[in-house]
């Protein structure tokens, strides 16, 4: 039974386990979107979102912490510059897994783990938010029944 085993510990030992996520959420901010199995992202999507919140405050102690997970400066660099600008206003939720189907050589589940605000095609097919309007009443009608009524009142 796995009761209160709360990570995955993907049959490895603690020192290959932390360089396999610091390996792949390295891959992942720099490629913007990799595959893996589905056990691996699944890890990886609870390793990296804490790290792209922690991107969000440009300040050097948030990038020593992140770079002391990931262990590589162009990954570092490549967060703070181009992914924490993109993410600013979004509450959570920085990565997606899809399931792609299976490995040819050993039957493996595989997933593709994308980074949700850089995938163009997703963002072009959404549908644009129109603007809001203020109120919910029609200001339409009552401009145009109130000329209709002062034409009507010269034609008496």
């Amino acid at each position: 039974m796995r009761h209160n085993k709360s990570i995955n510990h993907l049959g490895r030992q603690s020192g290959h386990r932390k360089a396999l996520l610091a390996n792949l959420a390295s891959s992942l901010i720099l490629e913007k979107r990799i595959t893996t199995t589905v056990a691996k992202a699944k890890a990886l999507k609870t390793y990296v979102e804490p790290l792209i919140t922690k991107s969000k405050e440009d300040t050097t102690h948030s990038r020593r912490v992140v770079f002391s997970y990931l262990k590589n400066k162009e990954a570092v660099a490549e967060l703070f510059r181009t992914v924490a600008p993109k993410i600013a206003d979004r509450p959570g939720g920085y990565t997606r897994v899809l399931h792609v189907g299976f490995r040819q050589g050993d039957a493996a589940e595989m997933a593709l783990i994308e980074l949700v605000d850089f995938n163009e095609a997703a963002l072009a097919s959404a549908p644009k938010k129109a603007a809001k309007k203020a109120t919910r009443r029609s200001t339409k009608k009552a401009e145009t029944a109130a000329p209709a009524a002062a034409e009507e009142k010269p034609a008496e």
